[in-house]
C-alpha cells in the first residue's frame, strides 16, 4: 500500500530556492563564459562571409548592410538588435499594407512570399546567415547563445501575463522554436517551448539545442 508523504512547506521552500539558486548561478557564470568563448571564435571565423555577404547585399539592392531594430531583451530592457539587411529598405513603411496577408498567429507577423524580402535576403534568411550580426549582441551581454528569441516592442505590448515569462532570461540566437519548426510553430506553441525553457533552463539542454541547431539551420525547415 502506498502511503502518501507531505512535504513540510519550508522543505519545499528550500528545494525552490536551490534551485532557483543553481539556475542564476548558470545564467550569470558559466552560461556568459560560453557566450563569450563561441562567439568570439564564430565571430572571428566568420568574418570572410560578413565580407562577401555585405558586398552581395549592397548588389542586391540600395540601403545599408546592416538592419538595426529595437527589441525587448531580459527582464523588458531594450536593446539594439542586429541582424544583415533582408528587406528593401523601405519594408516598415510597407508593412501596414500587408497585415492582412499574416499568415502567423499572436502578435507577430509572418508571409511566407513577403514582396519585402530581396533576393539575397530570401537566401540570407533560409539559410539563418541574416542572423550573423547578433554575434555582436552576444558579446555585448544583451543576448546568449541559447534563449528565446528578441520579440519586438510592439508585440510585447500584445503579451499575455504568462508569455512575460520569456522575459526573465535573455534573448538568445538560437532556442527550441528554432530547432521545433520555427514559423511553422502556432504563437502559443511558441511561447510553450520558451517558457519551457525557461523552466528548465541547463548546461545540458543549451548544448542539446545547440546541437540540433545545425540540423535546423542545413534543413531550412519554417525558415522564411
Amino acid at each position: 500500500m502506498q502511503v502518501a508523504i507531505d512535504v513540510p512547506e519550508s522543505l519545499a521552500a528550500n528545494d525552490r530556492i536551490l534551485r532557483a539558486r543553481r539556475w542564476f548561478q548558470y545564467q550569470h557564470g558559466l552560461k556568459r563564459l560560453l557566450d563569450v568563448v563561441i562567439a568570439t571564435l564564430g565571430l572571428v571565423g566568420s568574418l570572410p562571409l560578413w565580407l562577401a555577404i555585405a558586398v552581395a547585399i549592397k548588389l542586391d539592392s540600395p540601403g545599408p548592410i546592416l538592419h538595426v531594430q529595437e527589441r525587448v531583451g531580459l527582464n523588458g530592457r531594450r536593446f539594439r538588435f542586429y541582424k544583415f539587411r533582408s528587406m528593401y529598405a523601405d519594408a516598415e513603411k510597407r508593412l501596414e499594407s500587408l497585415l492582412e496577408h499574416n499568415e502567423a498567429t499572436g502578435p507577430v507577423f509572418k508571409m511566407r512570399n513577403d514582396p519585402r524580402i530581396t533576393r539575397i535576403g530570401a537566401i540570407l534568411r533560409r539559410s539563418s546567415l541574416d542572423e550573423l550580426p547578433q554575434l555582436i549582441n552576444i558579446l555585448q551581454g544583451e543576448m546568449s547563445l541559447v534563449g528565446p528569441r528578441p520579440p519586438l516592442p510592439r508585440e510585447v505590448e500584445q503579451y499575455r501575463l504568462s508569455d512575460r515569462l520569456r522575459l526573465a532570461v535573455k534573448p538568445g540566437l538560437t532556442c527550441l522554436w528554432q530547432i521545433s519548426g520555427r514559423s511553422d510553430c502556432t504563437f502559443d506553441q511558441w511561447m510553450e517551448m520558451d517558457i519551457a525553457y525557461v523552466r528548465n533552463l541547463s548546461l545540458k539542454l543549451d548544448l542539446a539545442i545547440l546541437v540540433r541547431t545545425v540540423w535546423a539551420v542545413l534543413s531550412c525547415r519554417g525558415a522564411y
